[in-house]
């Protein structure tokens, strides 16, 4: 009996098996891919489990992560984790007001602000609290450099201001109470097609960047330069390694930020897949198989409800699974349990013989697993969610929903 047979018959099916080891690797490989003097911002939309937020979190062998989110509750996962409001970034172009009031009550500080009424939101509920907080202007990119990659600028969208508009706006946004214009957020791309693509991106944004300061006569404190770091989603493989970013980004700042190397302005990344993308797999039971029309489909007890298919920003269903196994002989179709024919995890795939009761599983679901998967659909169960580190179990435990009646109502 192997490990992940050994967990299921423990815990049942479907699992998630997360190695808190591997997180560790992923944030040690990723630092030393980066200059020292930059930060690192773990977005916890990939993952927000909050034994793996913590793992991140904790210096272990290498640099800290600060946390990313976007909502009260990726907020109350990294509080639990251990961060502390200063050490979070809180993004996203829907913070209500709500929203905004608790996170600076909680101590958080800094905000990237996708619009002018964004900031004067941040502004209004800053001031309700007596404090000042740190905006960076996300910034939507009017070209781009990699056009391999999932784009995030350069069209029409929610998020970010227009970079070619933005000196229009900047005589009315200094004037906004309660907020301090501290610098610029930008995230260009998501899961670069190779270091070259993330390399010419980076350098591009930085360059901007330099242009923006300059032109809109904004001293800049702090500079979130994005991600699109790479990692297989659901399939075998390794995740990205980047030998030339540490020096390409050096060149680059040396030549538009003379004095980043002393903090001005400090420079950071962010990331969610990669960091925890290869920590997973999930495991999920054989509830039948059947032959219709001459094509096989291996129904599982996982679908579409459990892995949703969220390969990062911009991509949804469906998912195309593929199996790491050696002993794969025979050809199916990989379907999960609900009553839609979308509950399609992997079509016309690699398998090894199977039968009701035997498992599969599927690699790198570290990210974008239970949380980005329609996970109440027909009520059934959330998967188990297993904590390794050294091979051993940390924790256990599931997501239970439940039906909560809210105060005003007969029965609150």
């Amino acid at each position: 009996m192997n490990q992940y047979e050994d967990l299921s018959a423990r815990f049942g099916t479907p699992l998630y098996v997360y190695d808190l080891d591997e997180v560790a690797a992923a944030r040690k490989e990723l630092l030393d891919a980066l200059p020292e003097e930059f930060e690192l911002f773990y977005a916890l939309k990939a993952n927000p489990h909050p034994e793996i937020v913590r793992a991140l979190r904790e210096p272990g062998d290498a640099r800290s992560c600060r946390a990313e989110i976007s909502s009260t509750g990726e907020l109350a996962a990294a509080l639990e984790a251990g961060f502390s409001g200063d050490e979070i970034l809180y993004t996203g172009p829907g913070k209500t007001a709500g929203e905004l009031s608790e996170a600076i009550g909680l101590g958080v500080r800094m905000f990237s602000a996708e619009s002018e009424t964004d900031v004067q939101h941040i502004g209004r509920t800053a001031d309700a609290h007596g404090v000042v907080a740190d905006c960076l202007l996300r910034v939507n990119s009017a070209t781009a450099s990699a056009t391999t990659s999932i784009r995030m600028t350069g069209a029409p969208s929610q998020f970010g201001f227009e970079s070619e508009t933005l000196g229009e706006v900047m005589p009315r946004l200094r004037r906004i109470s309660g907020v301090h214009l501290a610098g610029l957020h930008f995230f260009p791309l998501s899961n670069a097609k190779d270091e070259a693509s993330l390399i010419a991106e980076f350098t591009h944004t930085i360059a901007l960047a330099a242009q923006l300061q300059q032109e809109l006569e904004l001293p800049l404190r702090f500079v979130d330069i994005g991600g699109g770091f790479s990692v297989p989603y659901a399939t075998p493989g390794r995740r990205a390694s980047y030998p030339g970013l540490r020096d390409a980004l050096a060149a680059a700042l040396d030549e538009h930020f003379p004095a980043w190397r002393e903090g001005t302005p400090r420079f950071a990344c962010e990331s969610g897949r990669y960091l925890v993308g290869a920590s997973g797999a999930l495991v999920a039971g054989v509830s039948n198989v059947k032959v219709s029309r001459g094509r096989k489909f291996v129904i599982l007890d996982a679908g579409i409800n459990t892995f949703g298919g969220m390969s990062g920003l911009g991509r949804l269903l469906p998912v195309t699974v593929e199996l790491d196994d050696t002993r794969a002989v025979d050809r199916a179709s990989l379907v999960g349990p609900l009553c839609t024919p979308g509950d399609m995890l992997g079509r016309e795939i690699k398998v090894p013989e199977l039968g009701p009761g035997d498992t599969v599983v599927v690699p790198n679901a570290g990210a974008y697993g239970p949380t980005a998967s329609l996970l109440m659909f027909l009520g059934r169960p959330a998967p188990a969610e297993v904590m390794l580190r050294g091979g051993e179990v940390v924790s256990a435990s599931r997501i239970e929903h439940r039906r909560t009646p809210l105060s005003g109502s007969a029965h609150g």
